[in-house]
């Protein structure tokens, strides 16, 4: 089973675990903050699920509609469970604070609350860590805002987001939980569940911004192109390197192509060595280059950097 499925698996036992819990006490308590969690827990449950999906479908091979195979179906799927955790788990958890808000209601037999804040707590950092960890390692050596940036596999960095919000959350629900009962302010348990709410939308909209660049192209960081130009580059028989365009296809599939331009004495046999000496380098550099196109020509005038001669009068 692969690292990310089992940060997934285990955010899917957790969730259901909590949410059945967080519903049972919120019918005992009548707590608005505790609906609102068990709203947020549900909807990481199908989240997660949706995300096995969208690892599933990824990884179907190519067709003659999808020659360049299914890696991006990961990317809609996480698009799904963005849009899901802002319209659902947000708009849910607002609406039902601001009814309470309107027309609150004193928290029954709190000492329940706390009891299965405590027990979901544990289990969501267990699911946290078990998915930093993961997220960690698949961007070594990077700071934690580095790897969110950089990061094009969505499946970890949406568990890490939806185990963090669901920690922050739940901070949110103790803390409201204590003062609703500690200030005898009913009102406060639907302004917890209200910022819960507002807490779920904001991550949601973190995680369509990272989205956004991957459904729509994007490229590869510019000291990975630089230091493929050097690669490419080191050969003795290459001249010069025109343009290097790399694209992301998936979470571990990129498709590069690139102008390359051979000194004029070189043989055809000889460029013909030196471009899958080219493509061993790079893909040896970097594994994630599944795909690899490579224009050579020899010296051109369009590699030239001094003008061309102007034509003679006639």
């Amino acid at each position: 089973m692969s690292e990310p499925r089992i940060a997934i698996y285990g955010a899917i036992v957790a969730n259901i675990t909590i949410a059945i819990s967080k519903f049972i006490v919120a019918g005992i308590t009548g707590s608005s903050v505790m609906i609102s969690e068990g709203v947020h827990s549900t909807i990481d449950t199908f989240n997660d699920i949706l995300l096995l999906t969208g690892i599933k479908f990824s990884q179907r091979p190519p067709t003659p509609e999808h020659p360049f195979g299914h890696g991006k179906e990961l990317y809609f799927w996480s698009l799904i469970v963005a849009v899901l955790i802002f319209g659902v788990g947000g708009g849910i958890s607002a609406y039902e604070g601001i009814l309470h808000i309107r027309a609150p209601l004193p928290i029954k037999d709190v000492t329940w609350n706390y009891i299965v804040l405590g027990i979901a707590a544990l289990f969501e950092v267990v699911s946290f860590v078990i998915a930093l960890r993961q997220f960690r390692a698949e961007n070594e050596g990077d700071s934690f805002t580095q790897a969110w940036r950089n990061t094009r596999d969505p499946s970890t960095s949406s568990v890490v987001a939806e185990d963090g919000a669901a920690l922050a959350g739940l901070a949110v629900a103790a803390v409201g939980t204590y003062l609703s009962q500690a200030l005898d302010m009913p009102i406060i348990d639907g302004v917890a569940s209200t910022l819960i709410g507002l807490l779920l939308c904001g991550v949601a909209v973190l995680l369509m911004q990272q989205l956004r660049g991957l459904l729509v192209g994007e490229g590869i960081r510019p000291d990975t192109t630089a230091a493929i130009r050097q690669i490419t580059l080191n050969h003795p028989s290459v001249c010069k390197v025109g343009a290097i365009l790399g694209m992301y296809m998936g979470a571990n599939e990129i498709l590069l192509t690139l102008d390359v331009e051979f000194h004029a004495n070189t043989a055809a046999a000889d460029i013909a060595h030196a471009v899958d000496a080219i493509e061993t380098d790079i893909h040896t550099a970097y594994p994630k280059i599944k795909r690899i196109y490579i224009e050579g020509r020899s010296l051109t005038a369009s590699f030239r950097t001094d003008p061309p001669p102007a034509p003679p009068n006639v």
